[in-house]
């Protein structure tokens, strides 16, 4: 009886576990997708500030390597 109830409460646990990963993690998908941490204007700034000058063409190469890293 005792051993039954161990069984339940570890595979409980397991399932917990395994159904709050996967919560989280599409939580946190929609969270980058819709407050994505680095746009157009931050990449200008940090261009300048390394020195270099940002083209448009550069930032949208930069930003579709980025787009294309996150899926």
């Amino acid at each position: 009886m005792t051993w039954a109830l161990i069984l339940v409460a570890i595979v409980g646990i397991l399932v917990g576990i395994v159904i709050g990963f996967f919560i989280a993690r599409k939580y946190m998908m929609n969270y980058l997708k819709k407050n994505p941490p680095i746009n157009e204007q931050m990449l200008k700034m940090m261009m300048t500030q390394m020195g270099m000058k940002p083209s448009q063409k550069k930032i949208n190469q930069m930003m579709n390597a980025m787009n294309k890293q996150m899926k």
